[in-house]
Parts: C-alpha cells; sequence; structure tokens
C-alpha cells in the first residue's frame, strides 16, 4: 500500500516485484504462496516513519510479516535477506 490514495511509481512497482522474486528465491517459495510488499508511512510517534513490510502468505500457514525500516525505493538486496533472517 502506498498511502491511502497514492499511486505507486514504475520505479516502486519494479523495486517491488524485484524483491517479491527474490523473497521467493530465499524461501524457495511455490505459486500457491503470496507475497506481497508494500511501503507504509506510520503516523504514531514511535514508529521510524516510512517502513517497507513484506508478508509472505502460505495456504494453512499463519501470515508472517517481515519490517525494513526504510522507504521502498531504499531497500536493498541485503536489506532483505537481514529482514528475512529475524
Amino acid at each position: 500500500m502506498f498511502g491511502l490514495f497514492r499511486k505507486p511509481s514504475q520505479a516502486e512497482r519494479d523495486r517491488a516485484a524485484a524483491i517479491k522474486e527474490q523473497v521467493r528465491a530465499l524461501r524457495g517459495l511455490g505459486v500457491e504462496t503470496t507475497v506481497s510488499v508494500s511501503e507504509i508511512q506510520c503516523g504514531d510517534a514511535y514508529c521510524p516513519g516510512t517502513e517497507t513490510v513484506i508478508l509472505i502468505m502460505q495456504p494453512g500457514v499463519k501470515t508472517k510479516a517481515y519490517k525494513v525500516l526504510a522507504p521502498l525505493l531504499e531497500v536493498d538486496g541485503a536489506a532483505v535477506e537481514a529482514a528475512l533472517a529475524e
């Protein structure tokens, strides 16, 4: 999700697609698993501001959420690996 009403740029869509591919490769996920990548802005004073959330949704398994404390376009492969390792 990119704000309540903001359409993601082509660069953001491309980066999200690349992160999804990386997550699938790192975890060996099949087509039955949904991977979602979203940039969110938290308005809470305790939040870091903009973060990228990766959700892995497998049938019959509780959804797993991973956070990278950076905007989507700043998330690199190492940050994705680190998030999935937590």
